[in-house]
């Protein structure tokens, strides 16, 4: 302190501060970082720059695991791109459904079309069971309908006095749930174990359903008609629910181009076979997730069951938080489930 009476700058800067007032609570974030400590910055003595971290080696090359699962995913993802091709030779536009698409077929998860009607609902889910080699199978639900239609059921043979089974068109790799608000709950509830397990039950005994195994649905959001509302357990089982807008002044001159024909060209050729898929989930499911992004996708199911403790003000924006299979199809593809028993009694 001696030193600074001789210094003008030191006590011209000294004097300023004895007159300032003195500062107020802070009552918020802002005010505190207005009041927060700023050191004044003196001239010093010029530092060295700090080294630059050099480039490894040629020779070293990158990390070996990454490289492996990098070079496993460009390898097995080489029918992506035919399919969205293929597909598009169909359907003209809706980019993001054709992708979200693609990524229910490679995370096993079943995926829900909602959307006013002459979308191309139905047509892109058919247009993609035309890409694969899987067996397809349309269903269009209407309020007559039984579980034993979806199914199946125990038919009585009068020849030996017993019974057998007959698999109903669920046995299928693709099924395509046309219109499934239109069908009441105890058929839409015949969905469920197979959605779930992958498997059904016809009587006493447990069938497993083919692998790979997707529902994928439609629904109309107009028409509340003879229709029923989706149990919240069902909607729970599908990984996305996509809504469908519509297309663009382009896209429209497009599909009037190549859909105002007495003929349409709707035929697509299959492009990937099922060991293609498989081989695509099982690389999948080797691609690392770091823990802090596990952490956030808990963080945001946890949000959605309690709002008020996460700072949120969601008041009749969510009547049910997420369950825990949000938190799974967030963070990696279902795994298909195994039945330990084949038979229950």
């Amino acid at each position: 302190m001696n030193n600074n009476k001789w210094n003008s700058t030191v006590q011209a800067r000294d004097a300023a501060t004895a007159t300032l007032p003195a500062p107020t609570p802070a009552t918020n974030d802002a005010a505190f970082d207005g009041l927060r400590y700023r050191p004044t910055l003196r001239p010093g003595p010029r530092l060295a720059p700090a080294p630059v971290a050099k480039p490894a080696s040629p020779d070293a090359g990158p990390n070996p695991a990454i490289q492996a699962v990098h070079d496993a995913v460009q390898e097995t993802s080489r029918w992506v791109r035919p399919l969205q091709q293929e597909m598009g030779r169909v359907i003209v536009g809706q980019k993001n459904l054709i992708d979200r698409l693609l990524i229910a077929l490679v995370t096993n998860g079943h995926v829900l079309l909602e959307g006013v009607p002459g979308l191309a609902k139905t047509l892109s889910l058919k247009t993609l069971a035309g890409g694969v080699s899987l067996k397809f199978q349309r269903l269009q639900f209407t309020p007559d309908m039984l579980p034993a239609d979806i199914v199946g059921t125990m038919i009585y043979n009068p020849q030996d006095g017993g019974f057998r089974t007959r698999h109903g068109p669920i046995f299928s790799n693709l099924i395509l749930a046309d219109e499934i608000n239109r069908a009441p709950a105890k058929v839409q509830s015949a969905l469920l174990e197979a959605m779930q397990e992958r498997q059904v039950t016809i009587g006493e005994t447990t069938y497993e359903l083919p692998n790979p195994f997707l529902v994928l649905a439609t629904q109309n959001p107009l028409e509340q008609e003879g229709t029923y509302p989706l149990p919240e357990a069902q909607v729970d089982r599908f990984m996305m629910k996509v809504i469908i807008g519509y297309p663009d002044r382009a896209e429209e001159r497009a599909i009037l181009d190549v859909m105002a024909t007495s003929e349409p060209s709707l035929s697509v050729q299959p492009v990937v076979s099922v060991e293609e898929i498989e081989r695509a989930r099982r690389v999948v499911n080797t691609i690392y997730v770091d823990d802090k992004i596990k952490d956030y996708i808990v963080g945001l199911v946890l949000a959605t069951r309690n709002p008020k403790a996460a700072g949120l003000d969601l008041n009749g924006y969510i009547q049910t938080g997420a369950s825990p299979r949000a938190t799974i199809n967030l963070r990696s593809p279902r795994a298909r489930p195994r039945s330990s028993t084949a038979a229950v009694t």
